[in-house]
């Protein structure tokens, strides 16, 4: 999707961290943008924003654990603003905790809102775009679903999925003018996960890297213009190393436990009490 201006776009986990940038990424090519989280009062504050800067904005709250609503959401938007033509998956939780910490409802949480939900509301846009002719799916994953940390086993798991789904989708749609895109970030400073380890201590080095918010939002403009399959952006190049997770696994432990996140994951989950 070359043309962007005028087009109408939804961010899903538009509450804070990398939701709102990616609006307003969005916004700032044009685009009219819808956003959608629990929160509501940070939902209107970017709208607000959104606005004051003669964008045309607008949110609607929804809580993507009830994977029953998915296809409402996707009616009450379309109604309101027109037919989505970019869907941004952004929402997602994470739980840093030992596998065998985490309840069964914590979980299938995160399988939900992380993976079945993306999948849904993604099959509730693509008819139509495949009618209207145009359209981009962005599924924010992650580095931990090319290779999963300690501690965020289910977190790894539902993020290595969401690259498999839009592999499959590139392939099967590839005659078509949709196009899907996996957006990998590593760790992202000033929000979410990482900023809550840093809090407690943790820092990455420069092996792993670190990103922004910013940054990760302008590759997201950039896999939409260029249909681009997969985005790694993590402040490092560290794709060498993850073919060499891919080419040689046990030399990719070895490397990561020399490099040392698994055991800062590790003490991570310990302060907030679910090593195990």
């Amino acid at each position: 999707m070359e043309r962007l201006r005028g087009r109408v776009a939804l961010v899903t986990g538009a509450n804070g961290g990398l939701g709102p940038v990616i609006a307003r990424a969005l916004a700032g090519e044009g685009m009219d943008v819808v956003l959608t989280g629990r929160r509501v009062d940070a939902l209107d504050a970017t709208v607000d924003a959104l606005r004051a800067s003669g964008v045309r904005a607008d949110s609607v709250p929804a809580d993507l654990a009830d994977l029953d609503a998915t296809g409402a959401l996707i009616e009450r938007v379309e109604r309101s603003f027109g037919p989505i033509d970019v869907l941004v998956n952004n929402a997602g939780v994470d739980n840093v905790a030992a596998f065998t910490v985490l309840t069964p409802e914590e979980l299938t949480a995160m399988v939900d809102v992380n993976l079945s939900a993306p999948m849904l509301l993604t099959r509730h846009v693509l008819p139509g775009m495949l009618a209207r002719g145009r359209g981009h799916v962005v599924f924010i994953s992650s580095m931990a679903g090319k290779y999963g940390p300690a501690f965020c086993g289910p977190y790894a798991a539902t993020k290595a999925a969401l690259i498999g789904l839009a592999q499959s989708l590139r392939a099967e749609y590839a005659q078509s003018p949709v196009g899907f895109t996996v957006v990998c970030p590593g760790f992202i400073g000033g929000d979410g996960m990482y900023q809550r380890m840093r809090e407690h201590g943790f820092r990455s080095n420069r092996v792993i890297g670190e990103t922004t918010t910013g940054k990760v939002a302008d590759k997201v403009v950039t896999a939409i213009r260029r249909d681009l399959p997969e985005v790694i952006e993590s402040g490092a190049p560290v794709r060498p190393l993850l073919s060499l997770a891919a080419s040689a696994p046990r030399l990719a432990e070895w490397l990561a436990a020399r490099v040392g996140v698994n055991g800062e994951f590790r003490r991570f989950s310990e302060v907030r009490g679910r090593a195990g």
